[in-house]
């Protein structure tokens, strides 16, 4: 039985997408766009599931969304273990560590000052605001240092983990804007992930449509932000 993938344009989602294509695992892909006045998900893709957000796959009877647990699952019930480590592996905890990190440390710091902003609260008013920019800059120092000293962050091997992480560096940037100049080991993971054909095939076949212009950034500069119409 083929996997559905439900697929939100410009989110998260493209993890589950760029993952099945690293595992070859067969899929039927549903896409929806962000509605252009809000820049939310259409009601048909909330309805889904009680998380009323993106990513959902279908398996059968099985309805689950939650990238983390949608990758967890993928891999071990139909990817046979690939792309994840095992304990018994030296690297296990690295691997562990940055998967869990990219979900669990560096979306949320990225995304508070971006909700933040959404919210007109301005950085130079508020102290708040202020602190959190430099937990952005720390978490993209840590990320930034890792990669300089490693080829993918579990280690030599591409895993799951980089995966993970990437989206935050990439995708996320077009509803927060910032600047990756000086962050020379993320630019060069970038470039990295630029070049793997699932990743390819992943914006070729996720981020087709009317939005097409619209795909995630591995540019060094800031991008020019998503607005609401």
């Amino acid at each position: 039985m083929t996997i559905t993938i439900h697929h939100l344009q410009r989110s998260q989602s493209e993890r589950v997408v760029w993952l099945a294509e690293e595992l070859g695992i067969p899929y039927e892909l549903k896409i929806y766009q962000r509605d252009r006045h809000t820049l939310l998900a259409p009601p048909e893709l909330k309805a889904l599931h009680p998380c009323s957000t993106a990513p959902v796959i279908q398996d059968g009877a099985l309805c689950m969304a939650e990238s983390a647990a949608i990758m967890e699952y993928l891999i071990t019930r139909h990817g046979s273990g690939r792309l994840s480590v095992p304990p018994s592996a030296p690297n296990y905890t690295d691997y562990i560590f940055w998967f869990h990190w990219g979900i669990g440390t560096l979306q949320p710091t990225i995304q508070t000052p971006m909700f933040m902003r959404f919210a007109g609260v301005a950085a130079s008013e508020n102290p708040i605001v202020q602190a959190l920019q430099v937990r952005v800059d720390n978490a993209l120092k840590m990320l930034d240092d890792r990669l300089r000293e490693s080829t993918w962050l579990a280690g030599e091997e591409f895993t799951a983990a980089d995966i993970m992480c990437a989206f935050d560096v990439t995708t996320m940037r077009l509803f927060g804007p910032f600047s990756l100049k000086g962050y020379d080991g993320i630019l060069a993971f970038l470039k990295r992930v630029a070049e793997r054909p699932a990743y390819k095939a992943t914006i070729e076949k996720a981020e087709s449509g009317e939005d097409r212009g619209v795909v995630p950034t591995l540019m060094e500069e800031a991008p020019e932000p998503l607005r609401m119409e």
